[in-house]
């Protein structure tokens, strides 16, 4: 891994400049550099006005360009494309998606609630849905005390329409890997009601063999998310922009 994991490259780049929306006037500080300040600050968690003026990001301007973009859906985008060539090149394995939803900390603001696992500290969940190899295919912010199973079928819904084979896009594993915290009745009924197979341990009774083997790649994910530091506390108090990086660290994951 680079030693610099926020410089933009000139693949990335060539994917992001078609998707930019236009700005009007001057800009005084480059998209790239933006983008190159937008990683700076996911990686390592900074606060905006304590960027390295000397690297030439601009503060403000990589601030405003984050929210901009968030808005003109650019990350999002982004995240869809990179999972179109992963489809194109089969390393997507629809088969099975495995669902989780961790806690993390949080400095206040919209979509928190007292933690369940932390004394009751203000905090927030991200659940997310990942393909058989762990690749992130959906992301949902929450306050700390929702239910896993409340976003269940959010997060299905949520999964983009994926290109890159012949045929209508795909969005539909064959299967959904759940824990305990997923078993639902009406969840399984809605689940089947769209071809998808649930394997969600039921409560009460012992779990599926096998199934936390399978489920493994679920926490590897969230692993790789929660490196990226901006994403293991949680600063921005609109939830937009705290998905603005979910949404950019996933595609970059």
């Amino acid at each position: 891994m680079s030693t610099r994991p926020w410089i933009v490259d000139d693949d990335l780049c060539a994917l992001i400049e078609p998707l930019l929306p236009p700005s009007p006037g001057q800009r005084p500080v480059a998209d790239r550099l933006c983008l190159q300040g937008i990683l700076y600050v996911l990686h390592n968690d900074i606060a905006w006005q304590l960027l390295p003026l000397e690297l030439g990001f601009g503060s403000g301007q990589t601030c405003w360009r984050l929210e901009r973009w968030q808005k003109a859906g650019l990350f999002e985008q982004l995240h869809r494309i990179l999972l179109a060539e992963l489809n194109a090149a089969g390393e997507l394995d629809w088969s099975s998606a495995c669902v989780d939803g961790p806690y993390l900390r949080e400095k206040g603001g919209a979509d928190t609630g007292p933690s369940p696992v932390d004394r009751r500290k203000t905090g927030s969940k991200h659940h997310l849905i990942c393909d058989g190899r762990g690749t992130p295919l959906k992301v949902i912010t929450t306050a700390a005390n929702v239910n896993d199973v409340a976003r269940t079928l959010a997060l299905v819904d949520g999964v983009p329409p994926v290109a890159g084979r012949p045929g209508r896009p795909r969005r539909r594993p064959d299967s959904l890997l759940g824990d305990k915290a997923y078993d639902s009745k009406a969840v399984r009924h809605e689940l089947r009601r769209r071809r998808i197979l649930p394997v969600i341990s039921r409560k009460g009774a012992p779990n599926i063999k096998g199934l936390g083997k399978l489920r493994y790649v679920v926490e590897q994910t969230f692993d790789l998310l929660h490196q990226f530091k901006r994403l293991a506390v949680r600063w921005e108090r609109r939830t937009k922009l705290h998905d603005a990086f979910v949404s950019l660290a996933c595609g970059l994951i």
